[in-house]
């Protein structure tokens, strides 16, 4: 605690490798992250298998495109992961800018891939964080309001046909999927033992599904 209950500044150096650490954790964090979609993805990979296998084709649209989501989800945090490296490599810049001229340099390329880190959800609480500091310390300029938007889930409804059926049919190994009207081909006869209360079983188990990707996604 400093003069009259104000807490000092730190020195330059002393906050780029706490920048640093920080970004580090929050790689840390969107792998753990990228681990945890892949898994339920596996997961939901199986049942629509066995899906296919029953002839359970509406099933099997909306297992594929719950791969298209969390597929695309995982490209998105990859994204993410190569902003943070690219803030972490501008930190060395800084600490041997600090070593030579003993102050923080303003860095476009930081503000641009600080612009993209807060709309990642799992991280955007520590991005504003750190973006706030930063432009204290005067690496980066004042964000517009607009960059602190989050992104549209939605967005790939234009797409998303497509490929849904490139993951039928990668899944099913060509019995659907191979063109937009191979989701109405005849699938392989459903096995009827133990069928009764199956179509309530398997609705359960598709919107566990859901809602466990939905949550990885939130």
């Amino acid at each position: 605690m400093g003069l009259f209950g104000k807490t000092p500044e730190k020195p330059p150096k002393e906050m780029v490798r706490e920048w640093t650490s920080k970004l580090r954790k929050e790689g840390y964090v969107l792998d753990r992250q990228i681990k945890a979609i892949q898994r339920e993805e596996d997961k939901v990979k199986r049942s629509l298998k066995d899906a296919a296998k029953k002839g359970q084709k509406d099933v099997c649209s909306i297992l594929a495109k719950e791969i298209v989501r969390a597929r695309k989800q995982i490209s998105r945090i990859h994204a993410s992961k190569a902003h943070l490296n690219s803030v972490s490599m501008q930190m060395k810049n800084q600490e041997a800018l600090v070593r030579l001229c003993g102050a923080l340099e303003k860095s476009t390329q930081v503000m641009q891939s600080m612009q993209a880190l807060v709309k990642v959800p799992q991280i955007q609480a520590t991005m504003m964080e750190l973006s706030k500091e930063m432009m204290k310390a005067g690496i980066m300029e004042e964000m517009l309001d607009d960059t602190m938007e989050m992104l549209d889930d939605d967005e790939m409804e234009d797409e998303a046909s497509e490929e849904v059926e490139k993951v039928l049919f990668e899944l099913t190994a060509g019995d659907l999927g191979k063109a937009p009207s191979a989701v109405t081909d005849t699938l392989p006869e459903p096995v009827l033992e133990g069928a009764v209360g199956g179509d309530e079983e398997e609705e359960e188990d598709v919107s566990g599904m859901q809602a466990r990707l939905e949550a990885l996604r939130s």
